[in-house]
């Protein structure tokens, strides 16, 4: 056995930079040894064994492999489940602490009660440190200490909140000399946890402060670099949240407005953990969905006959991406125009999109289908054609990704806009009454 060290568990923070619970334990004034398991429990439930996320992030552990190397240390890597990684960590350290920054989803607050009670009874103590957020659970609260349901005043109490607390900056360079010196270890295959590389492109983790201050202008066009896509930094936390809500702060109101969209539907999912698989209003859970599986398969494969909803369906099966003004429109067309329940689409969304997250991700489809906190009201129907019109003027984004337009080999459109309204303004109607 090694003198006493303590633990870092890496998770959805992988950066060594403004890394807040990895600082803290660098502050404890032991050795640290760094971890990261390839959690068997998630990976099993993936569908796809080309699963981008699954590639990017071994290729991040690699980075940071590297990176902690470059100081005589390593990142100690798992392909087990989190209970298993830790019994073995145990048996091999003399461990004092294990640090990690929070996750906020129901499934990650459960396994960390499991293995915080599990590292108790070895008396080892299990800190978890704010980092994937700017305000979490109960820090931005109604004046009788309730959560926000509604997003104005919620972003605005955020911002009061950001004045009266400056973000801070979790960085030092001399900490990292804390890092427990050690041999490498192996980092396995890729092909050795059970998934192969995969196609589709990583967005760059790198934004120009251009981009950032057009925002307002430019993120409502698809067929413009208008966005940032930094999505899937984010959920993984190879960007830090601080120093993206710095940069925003200065450059763009409305990026920031985004930036705080996150924050609100993280808060949601842990103050109202039901959304997971339910309405956030209760009584939408009573609509008599059609679901038709043909019509969804055909908004799936981008094969409905309205080229926007075609254009964004393909573009997230062949990218992994989609624009978030499409996302709308797709989202409203499943839930309104064919009557498919959200259930459907976001489960689609979340096997589908690089930078899927759960709380957002949730939070945008049940607000496209009326059913969530701050809601488009169910009587708002995005008309296709319309949102083409006005944001895909030239055609330039739907001829990308559906040429055929025109062709006998374009599919009549599945559904009649006006019907279909009629029709979705009845069920909702009859539900929510």
């Amino acid at each position: 056995m090694v003198n006493k060290i303590v633990v870092f568990w890496f998770r959805r923070d992988l950066r060594l930079n403004d890394n807040h619970g990895l600082q803290e334990a660098l502050g404890a004034g032991l050795p640290v040894l760094p971890v990261f398991i390839f959690d068997t429990e998630i990976l099993e439930k993936l569908s796809s064994k080309t699963d981008a996320r699954v590639a990017f992030i071994h290729s991040e552990i690699k980075r940071l492999k590297k990176e902690t190397e470059a100081l005589e240390s390593s990142v100690k890597i798992f392909h087990s489940t989190s209970f298993e990684a830790f019994e073995k960590l145990l048996n091999e350290f003399e461990v004092a602490a294990v640090y990690a920054n929070k996750d906020y989803e129901p499934s990650a607050i459960e396994r960390d009660k499991r293995i915080g009670e599990f590292l108790k009874e070895n008396e080892v103590e299990y800190r978890l440190f704010k980092d994937h957020v700017i305000f979490e659970e109960n820090e931005v609260l109604k004046d009788n200490d309730e959560p926000y349901t509604v997003f104005t005043p919620y972003s605005k109490k955020w911002k009061h909140a950001l004045d009266e607390n400056p973000v801070p900056h979790y960085a030092s360079e001399e900490k990292l000399e804390g890092l427990m010196k050690i041999k490498p270890f192996v980092l396995p295959p890729l092909k050795e946890i059970g998934f192969e590389e995969s196609p589709l492109e990583i967005p760059s983790r790198g934004v120009s402060d251009e981009v950032i201050a057009n925002y307002e202008k430019t993120r409502d066009f698809p067929a413009e670099e208008g966005t940032t896509r930094l999505g899937i930094h984010l959920r993984f936390g190879t960007v830090s949240i601080r120093e993206l809500v710095k940069r925003a702060k200065n450059l763009s109101g409305t990026f920031l407005n985004e930036l705080i969209w996150r924050d609100f539907y993280i808060a949601i999912l842990w103050h109202f953990p039901h959304v997971v698989n339910r309405s956030f209003k209760k009584k939408y859970d009573s609509i008599n969905w059609r679901n038709s599986e043909k019509e969804f398969e055909r908004w799936c494969n981008g094969k409905t006959g309205y080229p926007m909803v075609d254009a964004g369906m393909r573009e997230l099966n062949e990218t992994g991406f989609m624009h978030n003004r499409v996302r709308m429109v797709t989202a409203s067309f499943l839930t309104k125009h064919l009557l498919i329940d959200w259930r459907w689409g976001e489960a689609y969304f979340a096997e589908k999109l690089l930078d899927y997250e759960l709380a957002s991700n949730n939070g945008n489809w049940q607000w496209a289908a009326g059913s969530g906190c701050d809601a488009a009201p169910y009587f708002r129907i995005f008309n296709p054609e319309n949102q083409q019109k006005k944001f895909d003027p030239k055609n330039k984004y739907v001829m990308k990704w559906v040429p055929e337009i025109g062709m006998k080999r374009y599919p009549e459109p599945v559904v009649e806009h006006k019907e279909a309204r009629e029709r979705a303004l009845k069920r909702y109607k009859d539900a929510v009454k």
